[in-house]
């Protein structure tokens, strides 16, 4: 099974855990993104086109079901504003055994950043507003994956 989200409202970790682990699987990886609250802007927008984020979501979510033979596959990236340590990505990955369930949460961390279409905006607590560039060290991690 193969669940990807792209959404507004909070992400409710527990519950997404509850639902996705219920085909008692040998082995399940999460991976949890949070927007930093440490010397961080007092809001992080995520700004994205609907059609193509939600298929750039799919598709990567099914190259990692594939590749890293995945029972189970929850992938919900949440949109708009959010504050220092609301939830911003869950991954969700699982298998028979722990190293494709591991490599799948890293792959599509890795490869979401540079393969989705997603643009943040930070606001500071003093007014100013930044986008944020992608860093350099995202697209050496993504291209390892080729």
């Amino acid at each position: 099974m193969i669940r990807v989200l792209v959404q507004s409202s909070a992400i409710d970790v527990a519950a997404e855990l509850d639902l996705h682990d219920a085909g008692g699987h040998g082995a399940s990886a999460s991976f949890i993104g949070r927007v930093r609250g440490d010397d961080v802007p007092a809001e992080l927008f995520l700004d994205h086109h609907p059609a193509l984020t939600g298929a750039g979501l799919a598709g990567l979510a099914h190259d990692a079901a594939d590749r890293c033979k995945l029972a189970a596959l929850t992938l919900i990236h949440r949109v708009g504003a959010m504050a220092p340590g609301d939830t911003i990505v869950l991954v969700l990955a699982s298998s028979a055994h722990r190293a494709e369930a591991l490599a799948a949460c890293e792959y599509l961390i890795d490869r979401l950043k540079t393969d989705v279409m997603l643009w943040k905006r930070e606001t500071f607590a003093d007014g100013r507003v930044q986008w944020v560039e992608p860093r350099e060290g995202d697209e050496i991690r993504a291209e390892r994956w080729d």
